[in-house]
């Protein structure tokens, strides 16, 4: 079933099964860029790829699309249906490989209202994005078990009921869907044990805790004017040894700063946290206290990058003209950006480490070149993949890279853009903003590397003793997973790097 055109991506159950068949087929081998023609190896839409055995396949190509979970669930299952007519249960399905919950945003049909299989049913927010979610098979809506605006609803949750009748739709109006109940208490012989009533959650208030006494180290004379002052030396913040109150901190008034949970602030507002954003504070969290970062900056020189990139835009812009096909909207240009990702693809190569992944008890070297790319969605930051990218030319990176920050903002980019990265780009430019001189990145597990763009920066030299040149600096920092990465490849790879960009003609072999 083709992809209807919606504002936000859609999974139907035909693209659920492509996505899975794609996650299980072989990758592309890695093929050494090389030729002797400028234009053709810069601006080449790739080579042709040959297959590898499935062993090549990259970490969790197969099992992550295994969590995909049907979109619906026979009626026999449940025991009162029994006395109900035929009907479809659909659950909510993993809609990405990470995902673990999701948000209703909202039913685009309403119960009693005739189903056509393809139908947009509801609005699905993830971890990754706000997705489409289509009608498994036609029928009527009877009943919607779960309101829009519910969120952290668990994968296999059941949304809502389908019958093939519209004359049965009145028999599920006081369906509920099942709870298991919890166990009875366990019989004892010669005895009865009645199970204590339960209470509802609402029914009692909270009590609060006690507050605990804990003893404060003072002296016999700052306690006595402490007593006669009537100040609590659990306020007061000691200065002597060990932290011990002494008299003085009594007289200068050292007390404690009340802690923010305690006080009162007038005029603020909660914000809801999108899935998105949980998914990404949670992550970071773990992997920036879990995984040992260690950070490498270089200054790389972009003049001739620059000599090259416009020469090329010259020669699109030529072949716009031929073509009859320029206009300001179309007509492609490259970025600097295009060149870092083809060179930082090309030091992978050279440096398989940084092109790994730490697997706790081996490192996996990929045999891929994937580039993750950071794109800011204005809530949250996505890691769209730009497969293949040692293999690929100048254009064809360009085309992904505009394509995907284009879609990361509407919520369009797919599942399985997502997979399969092995190195991580983080540039101020995919974030729209380019006035950061540079950053260092947070990495972006299993992956071992993420390298950080900052803008470029004009800075003057002196060209001999009596000139002074301007020449177009950036500064980059990568930051590495030294349980995978040594400093010694992190530096080798940095100068691969380097040389790449500082002579873009290296490029070509």
């Amino acid at each position: 079933m083709p992809l209807k055109s919606y504002h936000r991506a859609k999974i139907t159950p035909t693209i659920a099964a492509a996505l899975a068949l794609h996650a299980a087929a072989p990758l592309s081998s890695r093929d050494f860029h090389s030729s002797s023609h400028l234009i053709t190896s810069f601006l080449g839409e790739g080579k042709q790829q040959q297959q590898q055995s499935p062993q090549h396949l990259l970490f969790s190509n197969v099992t992550k699309f295994q969590k995909l979970q049907s979109y619906r669930s026979n009626s026999s299952s449940s025991s009162n249906d029994s006395v109900l007519p035929s009907h479809i249960k659909v659950n909510l399905p993993a809609l990405s490989p990470t995902m673990e919950s999701g948000t209703i945003v909202s039913w685009q049909k309403k119960e009693g209202e005739k189903l056509e299989e393809g139908d947009l049913l509801c609005e699905i927010e993830t971890d990754k994005a706000t997705m489409g979610f289509e009608t498994p098979e036609e029928g009527y809506l009877a009943k919607i078990l779960i309101l829009e605006g519910t969120k952290d609803i668990s994968i296999g949750k059941l949304l809502c009921i389908i019958v093939s009748s519209k004359e049965d739709i009145a028999k599920f109006e006081n369906y509920e869907s099942e709870i298991p109940s919890e166990p009875a208490p366990p019989a004892v012989a010669g005895k009865t044990i009645i199970a204590p009533p339960k209470e509802s959650l609402h029914s009692v208030a909270p009590q609060p805790a006690d507050p605990i006494d804990i003893a404060v180290i003072a002296s016999p004379f700052a306690k006595e004017l402490a007593e006669k002052q009537g100040v609590d030396l659990h306020g007061v913040i000691g200065s002597g040894p060990d932290g011990k109150v002494l008299a003085s901190d009594i007289i200068s008034g050292g007390l404690k700063p009340q802690s923010h949970a305690s006080s009162n602030v007038e005029g603020f507002v909660d914000l809801p946290i999108s899935p998105l954003r949980q998914n990404l504070a949670k992550k970071l969290v773990e992997t920036k206290f879990n995984i040992p970062h260690y950070y490498l900056t270089s200054e790389i020189l972009l003049e001739n990058v620059l000599l090259v990139k416009e020469k090329l835009n010259n020669l699109l812009e030529k072949t716009a003209t031929k073509t009859g096909k320029k206009n300001s909207k179309s007509l492609q240009k490259l970025t600097v950006e295009d060149f870092v990702l083809k060179a930082a693809a090309l030091a992978c190569l050279k440096v398989p480490e940084t092109n790994s992944f730490y697997m706790g008890t081996d490192i996996r070297q990929n045999q891929s070149v994937n580039i993750s790319i950071a794109v800011n969605t204005g809530h949250g930051f996505v890691t769209p993949v730009i497969q293949n990218a040692d293999t690929k030319g100048l254009v064809e990176i360009n085309k992904e890279i505009s394509d995907y920050s284009k879609r990361a903002i509407s919520g369009e980019i797919l599942p399985h853009e997502f997979e399969n990265g092995t190195f991580t780009i983080s540039s101020t430019k995919f974030f729209g903003n380019g006035e950061i001189n540079n950053f260092s990145a947070i990495l972006n597990p299993p992956q071992a590397c993420n390298l950080a763009i900052g803008k470029s920066t004009k800075k003057l030299l002196p060209a001999n003793d009596r000139e002074i040149t301007s020449i177009t600096n950036l500064t980059v920092t990568l930051s590495c997973d030294h349980r995978v990465v040594d400093g010694a490849k992190g530096a080798e790879w940095l100068k691969n790097f380097k040389e790449y960009l500082e002579n873009p003609q290296l490029m070509l072999f």
